[in-house]
């Protein structure tokens, strides 16, 4: 039976949050080449049969756009703070159609003048005339996976560009006028060695970008890594290793004026990226597309994976059958403990302050344990350790304050 509608059960108190909470998008294209050893995201190759779908994105994208409207008129909720394109590749499809999409936001919220459009790119499919489309669409951001300099780590990580290709796709987007770049990083793969990790920081720097991302590999069960490690082919990535590559790029990305504003990623003054920002503060988003999440009020729902399932879906709604459930797989509404949970969690992997409530001996004992750096007389922000051991910070501070969850505090 399928789940019901999840904004039909919206409380009071989550409409209510709605008008006083940023609204963004996130836009969801499914589709790859081939899939990274790693990536356990909801992705379809060609040789799959639900990976060929890919003209059907864009009408699927606009109904469930119509649908978004219905529940969050522009009076509402807008206009839009930001959209993220991510995947999977979007630009393997047409810049004009991510444009359309683009578009149709802004038609039916409007933007803020400072909207930030970020599209996710695979360094291979970035060329002079898909970085100029991109620029024409719109688009403010690129993020490019970069993940290794190291042909050996691309390989294991299940990687097919070239060092070399990374560079160039930079150039493309710098050419085509697009300034505002990202590169994303893995560390931790079987046998990627300290010094090989110096060399894919290095390198991401050496870009000039104004943000890197960079993630200790994770083991993902269902990939083709997962599979790997059960079979005792490959070693999964070490914690201590992990942390030791950690602070190596932390120490390399601040000294050259990348700050972290969040656990995994590092930015210039005013070059962060805005949407992932509103992940970490809990605000509005509205997720489209084949496995999509959204958050609306402490009400979470999840499309369906499947893209013919989804295409069903909003079928349904193109037909207004309101006894349909359109794209929407499941659906949850969250207790105030699971959302104090959450926002903690969330905060505390911000640079910017967050309180340490309880009494002045936790705050001191995370300080003496060198995991914090106190902020006034109520607030923190971690250490650099701290930021490895974030959760135990977290579950810590909750204990010794209950249910209470303060807004961090502005940063400084």
């Amino acid at each position: 039976m399928a789940p019901p509608d999840p904004w039909l059960d919206l409380t009071a108190a989550a409409w209510g949050e709605i008008p006083g909470r940023p609204l963004r998008f996130y836009l969801h294209v499914p589709y790859c080449t081939h899939r990274c050893d790693y990536c356990d995201f909801t992705t379809y190759t060609p040789d799959d049969p639900r990976g060929r779908g890919q003209a059907q994105w864009l009408p699927g994208v606009r109904t469930e756009l119509a649908l978004a409207a219905r529940v969050l008129p522009a009076a509402l909720a807008g206009p839009v703070h930001s959209i993220f394109i991510g995947g999977g590749t979007p630009t393997l499809l047409a810049p004009e159609t991510l444009g359309v999409a683009i578009a149709d936001i802004a038609d039916r919220w409007g933007l803020m003048a400072d909207c930030e459009i970020t599209v996710e790119a695979n360094p291979e499919t970035i060329t002079p005339s898909l970085a100029a489309g991109l620029l024409a669409a719109g688009v403010t951001r690129v993020s490019v996976g970069m993940q290794s300099a190291v042909p050996a780590v691309l390989g294991a990580l299940g990687r097919r560009h070239r060092p070399s290709t990374m560079v160039t796709a930079i150039e493309c987007l710098r050419r085509a006028g697009l300034q505002r770049l990202s590169v994303d990083l893995i560390y931790g793969a079987d046998g990627e060695s300290l010094a090989q990790w110096q060399v894919s920081v290095q390198a991401a720097l050496d870009l000039g970008v104004g943000h890197i991302s960079a993630y200790g590999l994770i083991v993902e069960p269902g990939t083709a890594l997962a599979a790997r490690v059960a079979r005792g082919v490959t070693r999964p990535p070490d914690d201590e290793d992990l942390a030791i590559k950690y602070e190596l790029a932390d120490a390399a990305f601040e000294a050259a004026g990348l700050r972290w504003y969040e656990i995994a990623n590092w930015a210039r003054p005013g070059e962060q990226c805005a949407h992932n920002s509103g992940y970490w503060r809990a605000d509005t988003w509205w997720g489209v597309g084949p496995g999509a999440h959204s958050h609306l009020g402490g009400v979470r729902w999840w499309n369906r994976t499947n893209p013919h399932a989804w295409q069903v879906g909003l079928a349904d709604v193109r037909g207004d059958r309101r006894e349909a459930r359109w794209p929407v797989a499941g659906w949850e509404l969250l207790s105030a403990e699971q959302r104090a949970l959450e926002q903690a969690m969330c905060t505390v992997r911000l640079r910017r302050p967050w309180p340490v409530l309880g009494n002045g001996r936790l705050r001191a004992a995370l300080v003496a344990e060198g995991l914090v750096v106190p902020v006034g007389v109520h607030h923190a922000s971690l250490t650099r350790r701290g930021r490895l051991l974030a959760d135990h910070v977290v579950h810590r501070t909750l204990d010794a304050a209950g249910e209470c969850w303060m807004t961090p505090a502005s940063a400084s």
